[in-house]
């Protein structure tokens, strides 16, 4: 059987922002290979929200770039504006 991952993928134009939320977020320090990018693979794209809906709702703070994916090469970029919408989606789609 294939295992399917679905990524979220985070870009910020400053280091520190990203560095300073994935600290905050994971209570760690994290380790990135590029400091303007993290990529992040779930089993289950449930898992997914609660690491998007933290960034979009202190983004002001943050200033960093999320975008999921779901289905080989294409991705979703997720704002303020549909972030409830992708939440849902996602519970629709993917039901546990």
């Amino acid at each position: 059987m294939i295992k399917i991952n679905y990524t979220v993928n985070l870009f910020s134009e400053n280091s520190n922002n990203l560095k300073n939320f994935l600290k905050s977020f994971y209570q760690n320090d994290i380790k990135l290979e590029d400091e303007y990018f993290f990529e992040k693979n779930f089993e289950n794209p449930i898992d997914m929200i609660e690491l998007i809906s933290t960034l979009i709702d202190n983004n002001e703070k943050f200033n960093t770039a999320v975008w999921i994916s779901l289905d080989k090469n294409i991705y979703i970029n997720i704002t303020d504006y549909n972030l409830d919408k992708i939440i849902r989606y996602l519970f629709e789609r993917y039901p546990y």
